[in-house]
């Protein structure tokens, strides 16, 4: 948990790492409201850390700034120690979710994992909503996530950019990696942050922070790295899916491992476009050997080993 003193009277978050998202909790007179639920394989920790703050208080709201598994994974966690909890997500992927179509969801294509889950409301973008005594302007922040949105809180001007905007780059442009153009949303999303002109961000991942203006200049500048170069972006995208995985295994056998990444659908269209003529397995194994180079990961006797 990180206690910020920058951070405005009753907003708590909950520092996470990678593999699950930060979460926010914002209480106030309106009750108790959780943005973000994290990974599947940690939804146990989520619903300890908002029980263990809340002291016997009742979880009114769970708000969703983007449906990625590693932001939603605990709803149904939630929701099932919370039974009169009201679920809040963008409305792009509402018929999605009703259905519950892993395809649509990213579920699948991404070979991770989140149980169904319920929604009761959509957050609109142009909506502003009272949570912890505070207005929160909701505006769209495609790019990353064509659904995704953002959190703004003008009057402390304390801003949730969820993936949009880290203080060391963004999240993976997840459209880009199907083939559709999104680059230009990421800079306009950009340009929206620079606008709204917060003091703080509480980032999707990572530390809360308030140096913006580096942020957004180190963000734009991977941003037109990208741009110059789509297999950049395609190689950074098949090694982040790799070693999400790999983070939620801990350890697990390189049989296994090339087994599950050969039968994801994103990291076998990543390497129908940009694999050279080599063959997947060879392709995968040069992805993962970056990823050792770098320190992600150590092979030792045929077993990866999350490092």
């Amino acid at each position: 948990m990180s206690e910020v003193s920058m951070l405005p009277s009753g907003v708590t978050v909950f520092e996470r790492g990678w593999l699950s998202s930060n979460n926010v909790l914002l209480q106030g007179s309106d009750g108790a409201t959780l943005i973000d639920s994290g990974y599947v394989k940690h939804q146990q920790q989520t619903l300890a850390l908002v029980q263990q703050t809340l002291q016997g208080r009742p979880l009114h709201r769970l708000v969703n700034t983007h449906l990625h598994s590693d932001h939603c994974g605990g709803n149904r966690a939630l929701q099932a120690h919370y039974p009169d909890l009201q679920t809040w997500i963008p409305p792009g992927l509402a018929p999605a979710v009703q259905l519950w179509s892993e395809s649509e969801l990213s579920y699948l294509p991404t070979g991770q994992n989140c149980p169904a889950f319920r929604f009761d409301k959509l957050l609109r973008p142009g909506s502003t909503h009272r949570w912890a005594d505070m207005d929160w302007q909701v505006h769209a922040a495609p790019g990353h996530d064509p659904h995704s949105v953002i959190l703004f809180a003008p009057e402390h001007r304390l801003l949730m950019s969820a993936d949009a905007l880290w203080q060391n780059g963004f999240g993976v442009v997840f459209p880009e990696l199907e083939g559709v153009a999104a680059f230009d949303e990421v800079a306009q999303t950009l340009d929206l942050i620079e606008r709204l002109d917060p003091a703080t961000i509480i980032p999707g991942h990572g530390a809360v922070f308030t140096e913006v203006a580096p942020a957004l200049a180190l963000a734009r500048s991977k941003l037109e790295g990208f741009a110059q170069n789509p297999e950049r972006h395609a190689r950074y995208g098949a090694k982040v899916l790799l070693k999400f995985k790999l983070l939620e295994w801990g350890q697990i056998s390189q049989t296994e491992f090339d087994r599950w990444a050969a039968q994801v659908p994103y990291l076998k269209q990543l390497h129908q476009r940009y694999g050279n003529g080599l063959s997947l397995n060879t392709w995968l194994q040069m992805m993962l050997a970056e990823l050792e180079r770098s320190g992600a990961l150590n092979v030792e006797d045929g077993v990866l080993h999350n490092a």
